[in-house]
C-alpha cells in the first residue's frame, strides 16, 4: 500500500494500537486518483459507524488532509494557466496545452472531475521544455543566472585553497533571523501555538561556533545534537486578528569542504560496520530498492564495481537527464524516486532521494543531509546528502547542483565530491520525531526547513504561515 510509510511518519505520537485489520486501500486510490470529494464521503460514512479504533480514524483523517494539501498544490485553474501563458502565447490552443501535459511538461491532475493545474506548472514549464523556454525568452530576454557564476568562482576558489583532500576551507561566518508569522485567526484567540524551527547541527567539521542570541518568544528548548532534525520549540499564544510572530536569532560558522578523490583511494566496504548496514538499507517509502530502481542503477552502471566510480556514473546521468523543477509538497508524493524516473524532473530533495535510493542499491553507504544554502542573494531551503566511501569517510554530494559549465575537469565535477560555503547544516536524516514530539500530523513529514506548527484542534499547514530568513555575512 502507498500510504503505510507515510502513516508512520503522520501519525505522530499517536500510539494505540488499531483493534483490527481495516483496509484502506480504496479510499487511498480515491485520493490519489483525485476522487476526493468521493473519498470525504466514504471516510464520514465509514466514522458514523462507531467502530473503528483512534489509530484508525486517525489514519482515517490523514487521508482526509493528504487531500486537502493535494487541492492546495493543484490549485490552478485551465483559466487561469492560459492567463499565464498568454503573454508567450498568445494564440495558445488546446492541442499544444494537451502536448505539455501528456509530457508532463505542464502538471495537471484531475481534481472531482475538472483540470486543476500545480501552482507552479508555468514556471516549470519554461524550465522542462526548451521550445517553450525559446518563446518566453523572446519576449523576457535570455536570464543570466547569477548564483551559477557565483558557484564557478567560489568552487574554484575551494578547489585552490584544499591543500588536504576534505579539509574545510573558506569558514564564512554569518547571523541569521529565521521568522514565523501565523495568519491571524488561524487558532482561536488564547490558545497556544506550539512551534518548531529549524536550528543548526554541532559536531559537523563545516559547521561551528553556533550561538542563539536571542528568540520572542524568550523561552526555548532546543533539542539534543542525537535529534537528527535539530529544532528549537517555543510556544506562544493565538490573540484575536493578530497574526503570531515567533522569532529565533543566531550566528554560526560554516566552511566548505572538497575531496579530490581517485578510484583507487578507495577500499572494500567493511560490510560488518554499523555505518555499512544503517546506510546501505532500504526505507519505505522512499528508499525502496524495486525492480524498476535495480534495472536503471544496472543501466547506469554497465558492470562498474569501484564505488567511487559508480557514485560518478550515477551522478552524472541524473545531472544529464533530470531537470530541476518547482516540487510538489513531499507528503503529497508516495513515491518520490519513482515520480522523478517517470518524469524526469523534480527539485533538489527530490533528486538527492533518486541519487541515495540508486547508490544504496548497489551497496554504497548513503545519507540525507538538509537544511538550508545561503549564498548572496539565493537564500533558500536545500537538500543534499553525504556518500560513505571506506578508506576516505562521510563525503558531501549535492546532486541537484549538478556538473557545473567549465572546461575544467575537477571545477565541473565539484559537487560529486564536495560542498561550497554557504550551507546550514539542519538535518542529518530525515523523517526523524521533532523534539518535544509532535503530537498532530506534521506539514512536511520528511524534510525539516520552513519549520512546524500546530495547536489543540490539529496541525498548521503551510497555508496557514509564512516564513523568512534574514542572513547577515559577518
Amino acid at each position: 500500500m502507498l500510504f503505510g510509510g507515510i502513516y508512520l511518519l503522520l501519525l505522530g505520537s499517536c500510539k494505540t494500537p488499531p483493534e483490527k485489520p481495516f483496509d484502506f486501500s480504496g479510499i487511498e486510490k480515491l485520493v490519489y486518483s483525485g476522487e476526493l470529494k468521493k473519498a470525504e464521503l466514504l471516510v464520514d460514512s465509514i466514522k458514523a459507524t462507531g467502530t473503528l479504533s483512534e489509530t484508525n480514524l486517525y489514519k482515517l483523517d490523514s487521508m482526509v488532509d493528504i487531500g486537502n494539501r493535494i487541492r492546495i498544490d493543484f490549485v490552478r485553474t485551465e483559466a487561469e494557466v492560459k492567463i499565464q501563458l498568454s503573454k508567450y502565447f498568445p494564440d495558445l490552443d488546446s492541442g499544444l496545452l494537451n502536448k505539455w501535459e501528456t509530457k508532463q511538461k505542464l502538471e495537471m491532475r484531475q481534481i472531482d472531475g475538472e483540470k486543476r493545474y500545480f501552482k507552479n506548472a508555468v514556471a516549470n514549464l519554461f524550465r522542462l521544455d526548451d521550445e517553450a523556454r525559446k518563446y518566453k525568452e523572446k519576449v523576457d530576454g535570455f536570464q543570466v543566472d547569477s548564483l551559477d557564476l557565483f558557484l564557478l568562482e567560489h568552487t574554484q576558489k575551494i578547489i585552490s585553497e584544499t591543500k588536504v583532500s576534505g579539509e574545510t576551507v573558506l569558514p564564512v561566518r554569518m547571523k541569521l533571523t529565521y521568522l514565523i508569522d501565523v495568519d491571524a485567526n488561524a487558532v482561536p484567540d488564547g490558545k497556544m501555538i506550539r512551534c518548531w524551527m529549524p536550528f543548526p547541527r554541532e559536531r559537523n567539521a563545516r559547521q561551528n561556533n553556533i550561538r542563539l542570541i536571542g528568540s520572542d518568544p524568550e523561552e526555548v528548548k532546543i533539542a539534543g545534537n542525537e535529534h537528527l532534525q535539530r529544532s528549537v520549540y517555543m510556544e506562544k499564544r493565538a490573540q484575536k486578528d493578530m497574526p503570531t510572530i515567533f522569532r529565533i536569532e543566531f550566528e554560526v560558522e560554516t566552511s566548505a569542504q572538497y575531496f579530490d578523490l581517485n578510484p583507487s583511494d578507495i577500499k572494500p566496504y567493511d560490510i560488518e560496520s554499523s555505518i555499512y548496514k544503517e546506510y546501505t538499507i532500504e526505507r519505505a517509502p522512499q528508499i525502496v530498492f524495486a525492480p524498476k530502481i535495480e534495472n536503471l542503477a544496472n543501466q547506469i552502471l554497465a558492470g562498474e564495481t569501484n564505488p567511487l566510480n559508480k557514485v560518478q556514473k550515477i551522478y552524472n546521468w541524473i545531472s544529464d537527464s533530470v531537470r530541476w523543477a518547482s516540487a510538489l509538497e513531499y507528503s503529497i508524493m508516495p513515491d518520490i524516486p519513482g515520480y522523478v524516473m517517470e518524469t524526469r524532473h523534480g527539485d533538489c530533495g527530490m533528486q538527492t532521494l533518486l541519487f541515495m535510493t540508486l547508490v544504496r542499491s548497489k551497496g554504497i553507504p548513503a545519507k540525507w543531509q538538509s537544511g538550508w544554502m545561503l549564498h548572496p542573494g539565493e537564500v533558500n531551503l536545500h537538500d543534499w546528502c553525504e556518500v560513505y566511501f571506506e578508506g576516505v569517510g562521510w563525503v558531501p554530494v549535492d546532486q541537484s547542483f549538478g556538473l557545473q559549465d567549465s572546461p575544467d575537469e575537477k571545477i565541473r565535477n565539484f559537487y560529486r565530491s564536495g560542498i561550497d560555503s554557504y550551507r546550514l547544516i539542519v538535518n542529518d536524516d530525515y523523517g526523524w520525531k521533532l523534539f518535544p514530539e509532535k503530537k498532530y500530523p506534521r506539514s512536511e513529514p520528511y524534510d525539516f526547513q520552513r519549520g512546524e506548527l500546530e495547536w489543540e484542534g490539529g496541525n498548521l499547514y503551510f497555508d496557514k504561515w509564512s516564513w523568512d530568513m534574514e542572513v547577515e555575512y559577518k
